[in-house]
């Protein structure tokens, strides 16, 4: 067994026992001899002296952290979207009326102008049924003089009738006819009555004849009409006609028609930015393949989707070549009013008590101080945030150890470019 390790295990253990609970009568012994040796006393004020200063910044209530000395810049304040392309109008051109295509069809897309011919039906019977109604009301007319001359006989008739009451009333009077030949003249006058509205009602019935005929060849001709479908508008086709020989009922699809030139960009913004667009305001867009665009507002909607609390935008962009396509994805820059703001980095940013974002800056006097902000944009190289005066001390480091009133020892950084 070796001595030597528990020699110095008992060394180590008396040195130990010493230095705890022995500690005041070490430190009175040390001190008896310092006292006997001035050129140590010497070199132990030196050491003393050495730390004061070290010991006095411990004991300071001043916190180290870094700043960067900020100064406030003019940017562009605009409103970023993330939305899609949308096609002017879209519209699916129907049948009206029902007959079988007769025409060759047209393949998507091809460029139509308005009014072009798309589905062509076969008119059937409706030729015959034109033929019929404009026999009707030839019919209808060729009464016409018929029906006046009746309606002239009768007033006639009762022109003379009322004479002859006129008449045996006056000789009734002189007692020159009797009484009977006085009902007599009156009751031809009622008949006579009778007659002209009987030839009234004849000229009428033949009137509404006319009316009726007219009416079911308008009928129809508009049915006739309705067997060439014709383009609404100048556009591509988006899909083919119908097939030659196929059968159309109303409302059956004839062909989709897409109006590409001018397209519109879709986008939605939230409630919080919405007061900061305007219409016909200056908008530009990348496509996801890269293309770039511009336009300008067209439409802000005034009802939020109930669903996202967001607002419809709609901004109008040229396209004569055609080669924006409705539905790419887009990303839309809305410009709005320029505004001061600060770069600052993402991780000066706090909160306070309240919950409220902010930064921490120095104060006049050299003390920490929480200012609320408002973000305005997150780029690549930090944050642009707007509520601080033009020049600010901003805390990037140490922020979460201060509170308002805290003094504060600043170590500055060179501001971001």
């Amino acid at each position: 067994m070796k001595i030597i390790p528990i020699i110095t295990a008992v060394l180590v253990t008396a040195f130990l026992y010493l230095l705890v609970f022995e500690r005041d009568e070490l430190l009175s012994f040390a001190q008896a001899d310092a006292a006997e040796d001035p050129q140590s006393t010497t070199e132990a004020s030196d050491v003393v002296t050495a730390t004061a200063p070290d010991e006095a910044d411990a004991e300071s209530d001043s916190i180290r952290v870094y700043a960067v000395k900020s100064v406030a810049q003019q940017i562009d304040s605009a409103v970023i979207l993330r939305g899609q392309t949308e096609a002017a109008r879209m519209v699916q051109v129907r049948a009206e009326t029902s007959g079988q295509v007769i025409s060759e069809p047209l393949r998507k897309g091809t460029y139509v102008s308005n009014g072009q011919l798309l589905c062509h039906l076969d008119a059937g019977t409706r030729s015959a049924s034109l033929a019929e109604a404009e026999a009707r009301l030839a019919e209808a007319k060729a009464r016409i003089p018929e029906t006046q001359a009746r309606v002239d006989e009768a007033m006639a008739r009762l022109d003379e009738a009322k004479i002859n009451d006129n008449a045996a009333s006056k000789l009734s009077q002189g007692g020159f006819a009797s009484e009977t030949r006085v009902a007599s003249a009156q009751a031809s006058v009622r008949a006579a009555e009778a007659g002209v509205a009987s030839a009234k009602s004849g000229l009428e019935s033949t009137g509404a004849a006319i009316q009726s005929a007219e009416a079911a060849i308008a009928a129809v001709q508009k049915d006739i009409d309705r067997l060439q479908v014709t383009a609404p508008f100048e556009g591509l086709l988006e899909t083919d006609t119908s097939e030659l020989g196929s059968l159309l009922q109303p409302g059956g699809l004839c062909a989709t028609v897409l109006q590409l030139d001018p397209i519109k960009l879709v986008g939605f913004v939230p409630e919080t930015e919405v007061d900061r667009i305007e219409i016909g305001a200056l908008s530009g867009a990348r496509l996801a393949g890269g293309q770039e665009v511009q336009g300008r507002v067209t439409f802000l909607s005034r009802s939020a989707d109930q669903t996202t609390r967001t607002f419809r935008v709609e901004i109008q962009v040229p396209n004569k070549d055609l080669s924006i396509r409705d539905g790419q994805t887009a990303e839309i820059i809305v410009s709005a009013d320029g505004t001061k703001a600060h770069l600052l980095p993402q991780s000066a940013l706090t909160l306070n008590d309240d919950g409220d974002l902010g930064v921490r800056t120095i104060s006049g006097d050299g003390r920490a101080e929480f200012v609320a902000l408002k973000l305005l944009r997150d780029t690549a190289k930090g944050v642009w945030v707007s509520g601080l005066p033009e020049k600010a001390d901003v805390i990037t480091i140490g922020q979460e150890y201060v509170v308002d009133g805290v003094a504060v020892t600043p170590t500055f950084e060179e501001p971001k470019e």
